[in-house]
């Protein structure tokens, strides 16, 4: 479940997981817990990504090539499997923040009319 703080509202508009989860990962490589956090932390602890839904969504984009991933050591000595744009997947980031700029901006003139 992706959900925000202080709600049970469950989905945000769909498709938002995988851009937050692509944009965490242009500052390179990471593990699917410190993905999870950088959003948490960067979103003001608004947002908060449960495993149950991080976890496929970082599969499906792996599957789509928008990803590529290894296995690795984190920063506990544990062995995680690290996740990494690929040029694919910054072509997809670059497409999605575009049309999500634009979607936002609508809602927010539908949310300013009178």
């Amino acid at each position: 479940m992706f959900r925000e703080k202080d709600t049970d509202a469950g989905q945000l508009i769909q498709g938002t997981l995988e851009m937050l989860v692509l944009r965490a990962l242009i500052r390179g490589p990471q593990h699917g817990y410190a993905v999870a956090e950088w959003i948490h932390n960067t979103s003001q602890q608004v947002l908060r990504v449960e495993e149950g839904a991080l976890y496929p969504a970082l599969h499906r984009l792996e599957l789509r090539g928008l990803l590529a991933a290894k296995w690795g050591t984190s920063e506990n000595n544990r062995r995680a499997k690290f996740y990494q744009l690929t040029a694919e997947g910054k072509k997809r980031l670059d497409a999605e923040t575009q049309r999500w700029a634009r979607l936002s901006a609508a809602v927010a003139f539908v949310m300013q009319a009178s």
